[in-house]
């Protein structure tokens, strides 16, 4: 199902006396495809989970329309708008079993959809199938690992056969191991079962691993659209530079010159066709190469070898931060008691930002 946001606003009341509004949401567009996996993605509090409420009905709008397939459903209440949601946290019935709390919602279906037991058996465990845990459907929450729990979470969610599954941060509380293993089984589930998904995340990671596309936001305003890959390699401003990549792009204080790209002094690469300005130079991790010859002359931090990758951390004046990390193969030698460190820096791995607007600059770099 194609779910259309339209300028969608949501403001809550400022805490205090003649407090003005929060804006939580503010005029938001955008259209997630039939069938498609979105991620969410931001920092805390900028809004995205907001966005999940209003799709799913449990915040009212202030301004803006949802529509689902053409149906606009602004104004209908969450329990008939045919979405299934999965919380940060599980909220199983402790006293229940696995199959029990997967039939849960089902005995909420009233009319035409009411279903006899036999049938809310029979579909639990289909469900439980799907997220593979039909074997401990007689268990109680208690006796699951995390990971077990929050797939009783999911079965629970997709058992109604939703038109919408929204997910607000599900693997939070999962360690290391069980998130990767539980965002893949996400992933496959999702493709197995063609549920629009929106899935809300503030782990950058997370979201560009399994979604068809990311929504980037800020404050409550959506900063850039777009597939994974091509939000990565052509983010629209500085922040969204920042906030996708791990480690984190390093970001030069830099100017534009004569048609040079400068970091401080050292002469980087070549800006054909850009103004002489002041910019911000971010260079990915990735897209620094050891070179005795190198124009970037950086002082060395600490070698940190990461097996297949060695981390070259490494401090510049012109840095925004304290430090850089370079992310070069484990075959590069570098001597660990030297006192500086000189890189290449890759063209394609290097973004120009507007000093004032921090918005990117295109530029053709060499």
């Amino acid at each position: 199902m194609k779910i259309v946001l339209e300028h969608l606003t949501k403001r809550f009341p400022g805490r205090g006396k003649n407090a003005p509004d929060v804006i939580a949401v503010n005029d938001f567009t955008f259209e997630i495809p039939d069938g498609k996996l979105v991620g969410l993605l931001g920092p805390s509090g900028c809004g995205k989970s907001t966005v999940l409420n209003l799709i799913s009905g449990l915040h009212k709008v202030s301004d803006g329309k949802v529509y689902f397939d053409g149906e606009d459903v602004t104004k209908l209440p969450a329990e008939h708008r045919g979405v299934g949601i999965v919380f940060q946290n599980y909220a199983l019935y402790p006293h229940l079993t696995v199959e029990k709390n997967i039939m849960f919602p089902m005995e909420n279906f009233k009319g035409d959809k009411r279903l006899s037991k036999q049938e809310m058996q029979s579909r639990a465990l289909e469900a439980a199938k799907l997220v593979q845990i039909d074997a401990l459907m007689d268990r109680k929450p208690a006796e699951l690992s995390g990971g077990q729990q929050q797939r009783v979470a999911i079965a629970r969610a997709l058992v109604k056969r939703p038109r919408v599954l929204l997910m607000d941060e599900p693997l939070s509380n999962l360690d290391a191991r069980l998130r990767l293993q539980t965002r893949e089984e996400i992933r496959r589930i999702q493709r197995e079962t063609k549920i629009t998904t929106v899935f809300v995340t503030h782990d950058q990671e997370e979201a560009m691993s399994i979604s068809d596309m990311i929504v980037v936001m800020k404050d409550g305003v959506l900063q850039q659209i777009g597939k994974p890959q091509q939000v990565y390699d052509s983010p629209a401003n500085l922040f969204v530079a920042k906030f996708l990549g791990t480690p984190p792009i390093n970001v030069f204080h830099g100017r534009i010159c004569g048609g040079m790209l400068y970091a401080g002094q050292d002469a980087i690469l070549t800006a054909k066709g850009v103004p002489d300005q002041e910019v911000y130079a971010a260079v990915r991790p990735e897209g620094f190469i050891l070179d005795e010859q190198g124009p970037l002359r950086c002082m060395l931090q600490g070698v940190e070898v990461m097996g297949r990758d060695v981390s070259v951390v490494a401090g510049h004046p012109a840095l925004e931060s304290t430090q850089l990390r370079a992310i070069i193969p484990s075959t590069s030698r570098v001597d660990d008691e030297a006192e500086a460190v000189r890189f290449s820096i890759v063209p394609e791995k290097t973004l120009l930002f507007a000093k004032d607007t921090e918005l990117r600059i295109d530029a053709q770099l060499a």
